[in-house]
């Protein structure tokens, strides 16, 4: 198993989540009162960072009331469930400072914190060597399952990886083949640069490989048009699944957070908030959040999003 979230439940102490896609961009803002759509981002580390964990040991504010400032996000449509319910818990707790988030894909967000423009870049993957060789850091803050989905009619009850393997480079076409009824697959996925295609692909090792009916370029996008199409089948951030689509298996794993706890279940990533440089290099605002993630509050808001703490 290979690869690669801002809403506010979110890790423990050892923090686990592509690039920009090529689709059009989604993005949204969680604003404070007035909050602006940028804030500055912090200072660049002249050296590599490796992976970090998120430690309650990060540098608390003395009290609420003290804590001031701003912290601007971008990054992962996947991550944008969890990005917001952190930025509203955050802010709640902290009525000084303003948190703001954009999902723009993964790719994007690494790009904006290494050059600055923002504090957080949230990755639904693991950075690649050169993005830490540019002095960004991987702060895992939690683990997502990345679900199989169809439409509700589907009679498959699930998939090996070789079936799931063979429907995504074309080698199966008809859902005959994979345990269904005589009905053509229409493949669907995200565009280019997604954070969960690049984890997805990784993970079942068939880059380069897939022949898509359908890129698109956000999660919601996949789960309508998935919920909406006769045969359809993509893939999805485990904690956006509801009624609309049916769940498969992989290798009759069911992708729930104790399988995917218990590391039976192939397809999970990590959710990064990278930072440029490491978190104690951080602005005072940005290392309370990562504290405040680290803490016993964070972790069950990491929960509440359907999402798995990282121990």
């Amino acid at each position: 198993m290979k690869k690669k979230f801002v809403a506010i439940a979110a890790a423990a102490t050892l923090v686990m989540a592509v690039l920009a896609g090529c689709g059009s961009t989604d993005t949204s803002n969680v604003n404070a009162a007035t909050a602006a759509s940028e804030a500055p981002g912090s200072e660049a580390a002249p050296e590599a960072a490796s992976s970090e964990a998120v430690s309650s040991e990060a540098p608390s504010s003395e009290a609420a009331a003290d804590l001031s400032g701003s912290i601007s996000m971008a990054g992962s449509t996947s991550m944008e469930k969890f990005a917001n319910a952190l930025a509203e818990s955050f802010m709640a707790k902290y009525p000084g400072v303003t948190v703001t988030a954009e999902f723009t894909g993964s790719g994007a967000g690494v790009e904006a914190v290494t050059a600055g423009s923002v504090d957080i870049g949230n990755s639904s993957r693991n950075l690649t060597d050169d993005e830490k060789a540019a002095g960004v850091a991987e702060n895992i803050v939690a683990i997502d399952g990345i679900a199989v989905v169809t439409d509700p009619a589907n009679t498959a009850a699930g998939l090996t990886k070789e079936q799931l393997s063979g429907i995504y480079t074309g080698e199966i076409k008809n859902w005959k083949d994979a345990g269904g009824e005589d009905q053509a697959i229409v493949v669907v996925g995200r565009e280019a640069g997604s954070g969960t295609r690049g984890a997805f692909e990784e993970l079942l090792d068939i880059e380069d490989k897939c022949a898509y009916a359908n890129e698109l370029d956000s999660t919601g996008a996949v789960m309508a048009k998935v919920a909406a199409t006769p045969g359809a089948i993509g893939y999805v951030s485990l904690d956006v699944i509801d009624d609309t689509v049916k769940t498969l298996a992989v290798d009759d794993v069911e992708p729930t957070v104790e399988n995917i706890k218990g590391g039976s279940y192939l397809l999970s990533r990590p959710f990064v908030m990278a930072t440029k440089g490491e978190i104690s290099e951080q602005t005072e605002a940005v290392q309370e959040m990562f504290s405040y993630l680290a803490s016993d509050e964070g972790k069950a808001l990491v929960e509440s999003v359907g999402l798995i703490t990282v121990d």
